[in-house]
This record gives C-alpha cells, structure tokens and sequence, in this order.
C-alpha cells in the first residue's frame, strides 16, 4: 500500500495502474470499505481512495471547506485526472459536487445510495431514522449514535441480523474510530454547501450509472434513480440483497456491474 498526504491534508491509498479511478466513501466511514474493490480493481486500474477531510486519517476540518474542493485538489496533486469517479451516500454527492465544480477532472462518475450532495429525505422510515440519530448527537450518545448509524446498513426491510456480521463490525469499527478521532475534542467544521446541484444536473455531460442496493431506503433509491433520470446520459443498476452498502455485501456483484459500465463508457488513455 501507498500512504501519503497531499496539500488538501487527505490521507489516501494509491494502488495499481492504468485508467484512474478514485472511490469515495459514506459518511462516517473511511476508505477501508473499499477494500474489496482495491483488491480487485488495481489490478488494471491505478485506484485511488481517499480518506474525507473528517474521516479516517485525514485531518480534521476547523475551518471552512468543501468536500469537493479537496478531491480537486488530491487529483491535481496526483497528477491524475480526468479520472473515474466511484462515490457510496456521501461520498456520491462529493462525486456529483466534482462534476459540477470542476468538469475537466471527470471522465465517468458511478453513484450509489445518493443523488446529489443535497440529498431529500421524506420516507418515514429515514426520518425517523435521522431524528433518532440527532437526538443521539445532542445528547451526547455516541453508543447511540453508532447503532442508530448503523441502520442505514440493514436499510428499512430488514433487521441489522440479517446483514452479514462481518460487514456490521466493519462499519463499527470505522464510525467508532471517525467519532474518536474527529469528534472527541469537539464537533469539526461541517462542509460547505454547493448549491443549486440539482438544477445544475443537465450540466453533468460524462456517462453516470446509479449502482444501488436493491433493499436500500425508498429515499436513497429515489435520489439515485432522479439523478440518471436528469442527466444526459444516465443509467442504473440494482445489487439484489443489499441495503446502503452494496460494496461490501456483495463484492462480486458489486464489481462485476461496475466493471460492466467501465468497459463500455470509459475508453483506456481517454483525455478530456
């Protein structure tokens, strides 16, 4: 494994080479949900997976940022662009942010669990999910607040039992060590919003797929399938028996569907 820090203050992994692609992780987890894609991927590809400012072993935001600000400047820094863009809930919405932001950095961009960093709930399932988790946070449980997280892995039509053990104490592991190494000495600065993101969608002109988990909430699903619905060239895939976390249910599944649309969109040596 390559290890470094760039200018942005991301910690991040580089592996392989070839085309670029650059995978993005959900909220409160860090690059270590990929695992399985690194393995599988840079075999042909040069990944790269980063770490959030926030997260993981990146540093921890005390003033204003945004997310999508920093990848812009990891890639510069890496001298990798354009590259393809692989992005799970937060992570999809830095995606998006990127594409919108910085065009000429995007070849591809590959979503799940998420429209845009501006994300719209009105499921009664998700909000009560995300009432009880700020509850959680004002009362300074964060016991609480990792269980009530880790919801979003079994997602609404099942119970956190039926998803694979394995891929809960993951998920554990990596909300317990960003609460402890970003939150414990008091709440980090919260990114700065780009706006107008679904407007601006229209814009977005590179191949997008929306790669989700068949059993993921209605919300998450909805944003997903209104983003490949608006830009112009949209598609998407389902990951049967798989929530939030489609990646690491199902590995194979997962990157057998996004190597489908790498193949068919993503020419090897392609500039833009």
């Amino acid at each position: 494994m390559r290890a470094s820090r760039s200018s942005t203050a991301l910690a991040y992994r580089d592996e392989g080479a070839g085309r670029p692609l650059v995978l993005l992780h959900g909220g409160a987890l860090d690059h270590r949900m990929w695992d399985a894609q690194v393995d599988d991927l840079a075999a042909d590809h040069r990944v790269v997976v980063p770490d959030a400012r926030g997260h993981g072993r990146s540093s921890t935001p005390r003033a204003p940022f945004r997310h999508g600000d920093d990848l812009a400047a990891l890639i510069g820094h890496l001298d990798a662009g354009p590259v393809t863009l692989v992005g799970l809930s937060m992570g999809g919405g830095t995606a998006v942010d990127l594409a919108l932001e910085h065009p000429r950095l995007v070849q591809a961009l590959v979503v799940s669990g998420a429209g845009t960093s501006e994300p719209e709930f009105t499921d009664p399932w998700a909000l009560e999910v995300l009432a009880t988790w700020q509850r959680n946070q004002e009362a300074g449980d964060t016991a609480g607040w990792i269980e009530t997280f880790l919801l979003f892995a079994a997602g609404p039509h099942r119970g956190l039992d039926e998803v694979d053990a394995d891929v809960v104490a993951r998920c554990r592991a990596m909300a317990t060590d960003t609460l402890a190494t970003h939150v414990a000495d008091g709440p980090p600065v919260l990114p700065a919003p780009v706006g107008r993101t679904w407007e601006r969608l229209p814009g977005i002109t590179v191949p997008v797929l929306a790669l989700c988990g068949a059993l993921d909430a209605p919300d998450h699903l909805a944003m997903a399938d209104r983003l490949v619905r608006t830009v112009p060239d949209g598609r998407s895939a389902r990951v049967d028996g798989t929530a939030h976390y489609p990646n690491m249910e199902r590995p194979e599944e997962f990157g057998a569907a996004l190597r489908e649309f790498l193949d068919g969109t993503v020419s090897p040596g392609a500039r833009t």
